[in-house]
Protein backbone atom coordinates (compact mmCIF):
# COMPACT_ATOMS: atom_id res chain seq x y z
CA UNK A 1 0.00 0.00 0.00
CA UNK A 2 2.88 2.37 0.75
CA UNK A 3 4.36 1.74 -2.71
CA UNK A 4 0.93 2.33 -4.26
CA UNK A 5 0.64 5.73 -2.61
CA UNK A 6 4.16 6.63 -3.73
CA UNK A 7 3.33 5.77 -7.33
CA UNK A 8 0.09 7.74 -7.20
CA UNK A 9 1.87 10.81 -5.87
CA UNK A 10 4.58 10.61 -8.53
CA UNK A 11 2.03 10.33 -11.32
CA UNK A 12 0.10 13.34 -10.05
CA UNK A 13 3.14 15.54 -9.51
CA UNK A 14 2.25 17.74 -12.49
CA UNK A 15 -1.38 18.12 -11.52
CA UNK A 16 -1.20 21.88 -10.97
CA UNK A 17 -0.57 22.30 -14.70
CA UNK A 18 -4.34 22.03 -15.23
CA UNK A 19 -4.87 25.53 -13.87
CA UNK A 20 -2.62 26.99 -16.56
CA UNK A 21 -4.66 25.28 -19.25
CA UNK A 22 -7.87 26.60 -17.70
CA UNK A 23 -6.40 30.10 -17.46
CA UNK A 24 -5.34 30.09 -21.11
CA UNK A 25 -8.77 28.86 -22.20
CA UNK A 26 -10.53 31.52 -20.13
CA UNK A 27 -8.52 34.34 -21.67
CA UNK A 28 -9.13 32.85 -25.11
CA UNK A 29 -12.93 32.80 -24.73
CA UNK A 30 -13.28 35.98 -22.66
CA UNK A 31 -13.83 38.24 -25.71
CA UNK A 32 -16.54 35.88 -26.93
CA UNK A 33 -18.37 35.92 -23.60
CA UNK A 34 -17.93 39.63 -22.88
CA UNK A 35 -16.63 42.00 -25.50
CA UNK A 36 -13.90 44.28 -24.27
CA UNK A 37 -12.97 42.06 -21.34
CA UNK A 38 -9.38 41.86 -22.61
CA UNK A 39 -8.96 45.53 -23.40
CA UNK A 40 -6.12 47.38 -21.74
CA UNK A 41 -8.52 49.32 -19.53
CA UNK A 42 -10.32 46.13 -18.49
CA UNK A 43 -7.05 44.41 -17.59
CA UNK A 44 -5.83 47.44 -15.64
CA UNK A 45 -9.03 47.37 -13.60
CA UNK A 46 -8.90 43.61 -13.06
CA UNK A 47 -5.24 43.11 -12.15
CA UNK A 48 -5.26 45.14 -8.87
CA UNK A 49 -8.07 43.01 -7.45
CA UNK A 50 -6.34 39.89 -8.75
CA UNK A 51 -3.22 41.08 -6.92
CA UNK A 52 -5.03 41.35 -3.58
CA UNK A 53 -6.53 37.89 -4.09
CA UNK A 54 -3.14 36.43 -5.02
CA UNK A 55 -1.46 37.80 -1.89
CA UNK A 56 -4.26 36.59 0.40
CA UNK A 57 -4.41 33.20 -1.36
CA UNK A 58 -0.69 32.69 -0.75
CA UNK A 59 -1.43 32.85 2.97
CA UNK A 60 -4.37 30.49 2.59
CA UNK A 61 -2.07 28.06 0.79
CA UNK A 62 0.28 27.95 3.76
CA UNK A 63 -2.62 27.09 6.07
CA UNK A 64 -4.07 24.46 3.75
CA UNK A 65 -0.64 22.85 3.55
CA UNK A 66 -1.04 22.20 7.28
CA UNK A 67 -4.45 20.57 6.74
CA UNK A 68 -6.43 23.61 7.81
CA UNK A 69 -8.75 26.26 6.42
CA UNK A 70 -8.32 29.87 7.50
CA UNK A 71 -11.63 31.69 7.94
CA UNK A 72 -10.02 34.74 9.54
CA UNK A 73 -9.01 36.14 6.14
CA UNK A 74 -11.81 38.76 5.84
CA UNK A 75 -11.28 40.02 9.40
CA UNK A 76 -7.51 40.31 8.97
CA UNK A 77 -7.78 42.19 5.66
CA UNK A 78 -10.42 44.54 7.06
CA UNK A 79 -8.41 45.19 10.23
CA UNK A 80 -5.27 46.01 8.22
CA UNK A 81 -7.25 48.42 6.05
CA UNK A 82 -8.82 50.10 9.08
CA UNK A 83 -5.44 50.51 10.80
CA UNK A 84 -3.96 52.11 7.69
CA UNK A 85 -6.79 54.60 7.41
CA UNK A 86 -7.42 55.49 11.06
CA UNK A 87 -3.94 55.19 12.53
CA UNK A 88 -2.34 57.19 9.73
CA UNK A 89 -5.30 59.62 9.65
CA UNK A 90 -4.32 60.85 6.15
CA UNK A 91 -0.84 61.79 7.39
CA UNK A 92 1.93 60.72 5.02
CA UNK A 93 4.51 61.06 7.80
CA UNK A 94 2.58 58.45 9.82
CA UNK A 95 2.15 56.03 6.92
CA UNK A 96 5.22 53.83 7.51
CA UNK A 97 4.38 53.33 11.18
CA UNK A 98 0.77 52.51 10.34
CA UNK A 99 1.83 49.87 7.82
CA UNK A 100 4.08 48.23 10.43
CA UNK A 101 1.29 48.30 13.01
CA UNK A 102 -1.15 46.72 10.53
CA UNK A 103 1.27 43.94 9.58
CA UNK A 104 2.19 43.21 13.20
CA UNK A 105 -1.49 43.06 14.20
CA UNK A 106 -2.24 40.53 11.45
CA UNK A 107 0.86 38.49 12.30
CA UNK A 108 -0.26 38.35 15.95
CA UNK A 109 -3.69 37.19 14.77
CA UNK A 110 -1.94 34.46 12.79
CA UNK A 111 0.03 33.48 15.88
CA UNK A 112 -3.22 33.23 17.84
CA UNK A 113 -4.62 30.94 15.17
CA UNK A 114 -1.48 28.82 15.30
CA UNK A 115 -1.58 28.51 19.09
CA UNK A 116 -5.23 27.46 19.03
CA UNK A 117 -4.62 24.88 16.31
CA UNK A 118 -1.16 23.51 17.12
CA UNK A 119 -1.11 23.83 20.92
CA UNK A 120 -4.73 23.83 22.08
CA UNK A 121 -5.73 21.33 19.33
CA UNK A 122 -8.78 23.34 18.33
CA UNK A 123 -9.99 22.45 14.79
CA UNK A 124 -8.67 25.03 12.34
CA UNK A 125 -12.10 26.04 11.06
CA UNK A 126 -13.41 26.78 14.57
CA UNK A 127 -10.22 28.52 15.69
CA UNK A 128 -9.99 30.79 12.65
CA UNK A 129 -13.72 31.56 12.72
CA UNK A 130 -13.33 32.78 16.29
CA UNK A 131 -10.22 34.79 15.48
CA UNK A 132 -11.92 36.28 12.45
CA UNK A 133 -14.84 37.42 14.60
CA UNK A 134 -12.40 39.03 17.06
CA UNK A 135 -10.62 40.84 14.23
CA UNK A 136 -13.87 42.11 12.77
CA UNK A 137 -14.96 43.32 16.20
CA UNK A 138 -11.62 45.03 16.73
CA UNK A 139 -11.86 46.75 13.36
CA UNK A 140 -15.40 47.92 14.12
CA UNK A 141 -14.43 49.26 17.52
CA UNK A 142 -11.27 50.95 16.30
CA UNK A 143 -12.92 52.62 13.31
CA UNK A 144 -16.13 53.54 15.12
CA UNK A 145 -17.77 52.55 11.82
CA UNK A 146 -16.42 55.62 10.06
CA UNK A 147 -14.57 55.72 6.75
CA UNK A 148 -11.36 57.75 6.40
CA UNK A 149 -9.27 58.02 3.21
CA UNK A 150 -5.78 56.54 3.21
CA UNK A 151 -2.74 58.83 3.02
CA UNK A 152 -2.22 60.17 -0.49
CA UNK A 153 1.28 58.71 -0.84
CA UNK A 154 -0.06 55.17 -0.41
CA UNK A 155 -2.98 55.77 -2.74
CA UNK A 156 -0.81 57.27 -5.47
CA UNK A 157 1.78 54.49 -5.20
CA UNK A 158 -0.77 51.68 -5.49
CA UNK A 159 -3.01 53.22 -8.14
CA UNK A 160 0.01 54.01 -10.32
CA UNK A 161 1.61 51.68 -12.88
CA UNK A 162 5.17 50.73 -13.80
CA UNK A 163 5.81 50.03 -17.49
CA UNK A 164 2.07 49.71 -17.93
CA UNK A 165 1.71 47.11 -15.17
CA UNK A 166 -0.24 48.04 -12.00
CA UNK A 167 2.07 48.37 -9.00
CA UNK A 168 -0.35 46.25 -7.00
CA UNK A 169 0.22 43.34 -9.37
CA UNK A 170 3.99 43.79 -9.20
CA UNK A 171 3.78 43.51 -5.41
CA UNK A 172 1.73 40.33 -5.77
CA UNK A 173 4.32 38.82 -8.12
CA UNK A 174 7.15 39.66 -5.72
CA UNK A 175 5.29 38.11 -2.75
CA UNK A 176 4.49 34.98 -4.73
CA UNK A 177 8.03 34.49 -6.02
CA UNK A 178 9.61 35.04 -2.59
CA UNK A 179 7.28 32.54 -0.89
CA UNK A 180 7.73 30.04 -3.74
CA UNK A 181 11.52 30.19 -3.44
CA UNK A 182 11.37 29.78 0.34
CA UNK A 183 9.01 26.80 0.11
CA UNK A 184 10.87 25.06 -2.70
CA UNK A 185 14.54 25.92 -2.15
CA UNK A 186 15.05 26.07 1.61
CA UNK A 187 15.26 23.57 4.42
CA UNK A 188 12.34 25.29 6.11
CA UNK A 189 10.17 24.79 3.04
CA UNK A 190 10.92 21.09 2.79
CA UNK A 191 10.29 20.59 6.51
CA UNK A 192 7.07 22.58 6.30
CA UNK A 193 5.81 20.39 3.46
CA UNK A 194 6.70 17.19 5.32
CA UNK A 195 4.89 18.46 8.41
CA UNK A 196 1.72 19.03 6.39
CA UNK A 197 1.99 15.73 4.55
CA UNK A 198 2.39 13.65 7.70
CA UNK A 199 2.77 15.27 11.13
CA UNK A 200 3.49 11.87 12.67
CA UNK A 201 6.33 11.19 10.24
CA UNK A 202 7.67 14.69 10.81
CA UNK A 203 7.77 14.09 14.57
CA UNK A 204 9.56 10.77 14.06
CA UNK A 205 12.08 12.61 11.88
CA UNK A 206 12.73 14.96 14.80
CA UNK A 207 11.07 18.07 13.31
CA UNK A 208 9.53 20.73 15.53
CA UNK A 209 6.01 20.27 14.20
CA UNK A 210 4.37 22.75 16.55
CA UNK A 211 6.90 25.45 15.79
CA UNK A 212 6.62 24.94 12.04
CA UNK A 213 2.83 25.14 12.21
CA UNK A 214 3.02 28.35 14.25
CA UNK A 215 5.39 29.93 11.72
CA UNK A 216 3.04 28.95 8.90
CA UNK A 217 0.05 30.63 10.52
CA UNK A 218 2.07 33.75 11.34
CA UNK A 219 3.23 34.01 7.70
CA UNK A 220 -0.36 33.52 6.58
CA UNK A 221 -1.54 36.35 8.84
CA UNK A 222 1.27 38.53 7.52
CA UNK A 223 0.17 37.90 3.94
CA UNK A 224 -3.40 38.90 4.82
CA UNK A 225 -2.00 42.10 6.32
CA UNK A 226 -0.12 42.88 3.11
CA UNK A 227 -3.29 42.18 1.13
CA UNK A 228 -5.22 44.56 3.39
CA UNK A 229 -2.66 47.33 2.97
CA UNK A 230 -2.63 46.92 -0.81
CA UNK A 231 -6.42 46.85 -0.98
CA UNK A 232 -6.76 49.94 1.22
CA UNK A 233 -4.27 51.86 -0.88
CA UNK A 234 -5.98 50.95 -4.12
CA UNK A 235 -9.53 51.66 -2.92
CA UNK A 236 -8.44 54.85 -1.12
CA UNK A 237 -11.62 54.72 1.02
CA UNK A 238 -11.95 51.12 2.28
CA UNK A 239 -14.85 50.23 4.54
CA UNK A 240 -15.31 47.54 7.18
CA UNK A 241 -16.50 45.03 4.58
CA UNK A 242 -13.42 45.37 2.39
CA UNK A 243 -12.17 41.87 3.23
CA UNK A 244 -15.46 39.99 2.86
CA UNK A 245 -14.96 38.82 -0.77
CA UNK A 246 -11.67 37.12 0.06
CA UNK A 247 -12.79 34.13 2.14
CA UNK A 248 -14.34 31.81 -0.41
CA UNK A 249 -12.19 33.12 -3.24
CA UNK A 250 -8.88 32.31 -1.49
CA UNK A 251 -9.98 28.73 -0.92
CA UNK A 252 -11.13 28.46 -4.54
CA UNK A 253 -7.77 29.78 -5.78
CA UNK A 254 -5.84 27.21 -3.74
CA UNK A 255 -8.09 24.38 -4.94
CA UNK A 256 -7.73 25.50 -8.54
CA UNK A 257 -3.96 25.52 -8.04
CA UNK A 258 -4.07 21.78 -7.42
CA UNK A 259 -3.36 21.77 -3.69
CA UNK A 260 -4.93 19.05 -1.60
CA UNK A 261 -7.11 20.03 1.35
CA UNK A 262 -5.46 17.05 3.07
CA UNK A 263 -2.24 19.03 3.43
CA UNK A 264 1.28 18.61 2.12
CA UNK A 265 2.57 19.63 -1.27
CA UNK A 266 1.21 22.81 -2.85
CA UNK A 267 2.39 25.45 -5.28
CA UNK A 268 1.89 29.12 -4.49
CA UNK A 269 2.63 29.94 -8.14
CA UNK A 270 -0.22 27.66 -9.22
CA UNK A 271 -2.37 29.27 -6.53
CA UNK A 272 -1.56 32.67 -8.05
CA UNK A 273 -2.70 31.36 -11.43
CA UNK A 274 -5.92 30.16 -9.82
CA UNK A 275 -6.46 33.61 -8.30
CA UNK A 276 -5.88 35.27 -11.66
CA UNK A 277 -8.38 32.84 -13.20
CA UNK A 278 -11.03 33.79 -10.63
CA UNK A 279 -10.42 37.52 -11.04
CA UNK A 280 -10.79 37.32 -14.81
CA UNK A 281 -13.84 35.08 -14.45
CA UNK A 282 -15.46 37.62 -12.13
CA UNK A 283 -14.81 40.36 -14.64
CA UNK A 284 -16.34 38.33 -17.46
CA UNK A 285 -19.39 37.52 -15.34
CA UNK A 286 -19.96 41.16 -14.40
CA UNK A 287 -19.23 42.41 -17.93
CA UNK A 288 -21.82 40.03 -19.32
CA UNK A 289 -24.49 41.70 -17.18
CA UNK A 290 -24.80 39.08 -14.45
CA UNK A 291 -25.44 40.19 -10.89
CA UNK A 292 -22.81 40.19 -8.15
CA UNK A 293 -24.31 37.15 -6.40
CA UNK A 294 -23.40 35.12 -9.49
CA UNK A 295 -19.74 35.53 -8.51
CA UNK A 296 -20.28 33.62 -5.25
CA UNK A 297 -22.30 30.96 -7.04
CA UNK A 298 -19.55 30.49 -9.60
CA UNK A 299 -16.83 30.43 -6.95
CA UNK A 300 -18.71 27.75 -5.03
CA UNK A 301 -19.09 25.76 -8.24
CA UNK A 302 -15.38 26.19 -8.99
CA UNK A 303 -14.46 24.74 -5.58
CA UNK A 304 -16.76 21.77 -6.12
CA UNK A 305 -15.54 21.10 -9.65
CA UNK A 306 -11.93 21.69 -8.64
CA UNK A 307 -12.16 19.20 -5.78
CA UNK A 308 -13.82 16.64 -8.05
CA UNK A 309 -11.14 17.01 -10.69
CA UNK A 310 -8.50 17.01 -7.95
CA UNK A 311 -9.62 13.65 -6.57
CA UNK A 312 -10.68 11.97 -9.83
CA UNK A 313 -7.19 11.34 -11.30
CA UNK A 314 -5.96 9.88 -8.01
CA UNK A 315 -8.94 7.52 -7.84
CA UNK A 316 -8.44 6.46 -11.46
CA UNK A 317 -4.72 5.85 -11.02
CA UNK A 318 -5.29 3.91 -7.79
CA UNK A 319 -7.99 1.80 -9.45
CA UNK A 320 -5.78 0.99 -12.43
CA UNK A 321 -2.83 0.11 -10.24
CA UNK A 322 -4.96 -2.21 -8.14
CA UNK A 323 -6.42 -3.86 -11.23
CA UNK A 324 -2.95 -4.29 -12.66
CA UNK A 325 -1.74 -5.80 -9.40
CA UNK A 326 -4.68 -8.20 -9.23
CA UNK A 327 -4.14 -9.21 -12.84
CA UNK A 328 -0.49 -9.91 -12.18
CA UNK A 329 -1.35 -12.10 -9.21
CA UNK A 330 -3.87 -14.06 -11.27
CA UNK A 331 -1.24 -14.90 -13.89
CA UNK A 332 1.10 -16.41 -11.31
CA UNK A 333 0.59 -20.22 -11.31
CA UNK A 334 -0.03 -21.93 -8.03
CA UNK A 335 2.97 -23.71 -6.57
CA UNK A 336 2.76 -27.51 -6.67
CA UNK A 337 3.61 -29.46 -3.53
CA UNK A 338 7.12 -30.86 -3.61
CA UNK A 339 7.53 -34.46 -2.59
CA UNK A 340 10.26 -35.10 -0.06
CA UNK A 341 9.89 -38.90 -0.19
CA UNK A 342 10.98 -41.50 -2.76
CA UNK A 343 9.98 -41.69 -6.43
CA UNK A 344 6.47 -42.73 -5.53
CA UNK A 345 6.05 -39.81 -3.18
CA UNK A 346 5.58 -42.13 -0.18
CA UNK A 347 6.54 -40.86 3.24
Amino acid sequence: MHNLRTIVRSRLSGQSSAVWVALALLFAVSPLLASGSLSSSALRSMLPFAAVLIIAAVGQTLVIQQRGLDFSVPGAISLAAVIITHDAAQRNDRLAVSIVVALVACAVAGLLNGLLVAVARVPAIIATLGTGALLTGAATQYSNQTVIPVPQNLSHALVDTTAGVPNTFIIAVVVTVVVAVVMRRTVFGRRYELTGTSPAAARIAGLAVTRLTLVGYVLAGLSYGVAGVVLAGYLSNPDLNAGDPYLLSTVAAVVLGGASLGGGRASVIATAAGALFLAQLDQVVLSSGSSAWAQYLIQGGVIGIGMTLRLLPERVVSFRLRRRGQGGRQRVPEAKPVSVGGPSGAE
